[in-house]
């Protein structure tokens, strides 16, 4: 699944080609994804005007004229190719849509946009979703109202980390990943902040906080490491596992810089550590970790 760095650079390759621009027409190949898709959504969206694309947490929010927000998640295959105006980009194979048209496999929406150009959002899988939001009841939705701080945001301290994980009866690394704490923050980057951090995934999470709630210096690390995990994958264009490329259709790079992730059995990268990346389970998640220089 995508996480937070994914998305993000989903999101800068999408802006150039959607901020700004109106809805001219809307492909929809199929009536749902991984849920139905909004009722009429071609029609919902036909000359709509994308005023701002965020991301909030692994989902892509694109703030449309009229006070409506199109809210998009990749799931575990999906990916947004853009193309711009008479491009000369080699296309998909092609099959027959039942209405006589012409699209890739599992191509499911295609935005055209006013000005030339357009979006095609491709989804082997299907686990993705896209739904249209009124404006004003965004905060409160269902998929939103329970995210925790953006983690390069100014939200994310070592004070609230610490907050929120006093008297956390849970382990370090199913606390990092809960998105009612850090938004985004998947398995791949709490893996690889807490090693940064030299701080074991099976710590309890309240040891990084004193008794009154104060951080620690663990606190003070992992949050530096967090941020700078991120940071640097985002810079690395993402990490492409298995089904994730950017909007380019380009593969990401960070998972050649993994320390930990990916590694059992092979040594830690740390110098002079000589410890054996290990593979444990965790709130059903595989966690990878150095026990000698994570404690």
């Amino acid at each position: 699944m995508p996480e937070l760095p994914e998305v993000e650079i989903v999101r800068r390759g999408l802006e150039p080609a959607l901020t700004g621009k109106a809805f001219a027409q809307v492909e929809q190949h199929r009536p749902d994804l991984r849920f139905p898709l909004p009722k009429n959504f071609p029609g919902e969206l036909r000359g709509r005007k994308v005023e701002r694309l965020e991301r909030r947490g692994k989902y892509l929010l694109a703030r449309l004229s009229g006070g409506r927000v199109l809210l998009m998640h990749l799931g575990m295959t999906g990916c947004f190719t853009v193309h711009e105006p008479q491009s000369t980009r080699k296309m998909p194979p092609m099959v027959n849509d039942t209405r006589g048209g012409k699209h890739g496999a599992h191509d499911h929406v295609v935005f055209h946009m006013r000005g030339g150009g357009s979006v095609t959002y491709n989804d082997p899988r299907r686990f993705g979703f896209m739904m249209l939001i009124p404006e004003k009841d965004l905060d409160e939705h269902p998929l939103l109202h329970h995210l925790g701080v953006e983690p390069l945001d100014g939200g994310l301290t070592p004070e609230y980390l610490a907050q929120r994980a006093r008297g956390k009866k849970l382990t370090l690394k199913p606390f990092l990943a809960d998105q009612r704490i850090v938004a985004g923050l998947g398995n791949i980057y709490a893996c690889e902040a807490l090693y940064r951090a030299r701080l074991s995934p099976t710590r309890g999470a309240a040891t990084i906080a004193t008794s009154t709630g104060k951080p620690t210096a663990r606190a003070v690390a992992l949050v530096q490491a967090i941020k700078e995990v991120l940071a640097d994958a985002i810079n690395a264009g993402g990490s492409s596992m298995r089904d994730y490329r950017n909007a380019n259709g380009e593969l990401g790079a960070f998972q050649h810089k993994f320390c930990v992730y990916d590694r059992e059995g092979k040594p830690c990268l740390r110098k002079g550590c000589g410890g054996t990346v290990r593979r444990i389970v965790q709130s059903g998640r595989a966690t990878f970790y150095c026990p000698r220089c994570q404690r």
